[in-house]
């Protein structure tokens, strides 16, 4: 039993079945007594939801921020947070699009002649000894 609705339920039944006391009861499921008096309010936002929702879907691109402000114009009094949080909860939220790769600067030639000591080649190469020391190396190669 995690919910409450769950433990409210064992409460009646025990109480009816039998015959403890609601203090009683409520101890050994391990719920307060106000849990179990407890009655939902009636849902608040749920003709700004659907507004919200009618919006959405007419206005496909607008985000949050345009669809409050429609709300706003139409009359809702409501608090932009609680627009961002039903906006949320309705899963109305835009795809964003994935910028695609852009080339920086254009990649250079490499030249196509091939003679001793025209093209060059350098790297750091890194190792380790076998007693642990580390070791790095400046290569310099002729690519002929």
């Amino acid at each position: 039993m995690v919910t409450p609705e769950a433990r409210r339920e064992a409460v009646r039944y025990s109480q009816k079945k039998f015959g403890v006391s609601e203090r009683r009861a409520c101890g050994l499921f391990g719920i307060s007594r106000r849990v179990l008096v407890y009655a939902r309010r009636p849902e608040r936002n749920a003709e700004l939801r659907r507004r919200l929702k009618e919006l959405a879907a007419k206005r496909s691109r607008w985000g949050c921020p345009l669809l409050f402000k429609s709300l706003r114009r139409e009359g809702f009094l409501v608090n932009h947070k609680r627009v961002e949080r039903l906006y949320r909860e309705e899963n109305l939220a835009l795809r964003r699009k994935k910028r695609g790769k852009r080339i920086r600067r254009e990649r250079p030639v490499m030249p196509t002649e091939r003679k001793p000591n025209t093209l060059w080649a350098i790297d750091f190469i890194h190792d380790s000894l076998w007693n642990g020391r580390r070791i790095k190396a400046l290569t310099v190669i002729d690519c002929h």
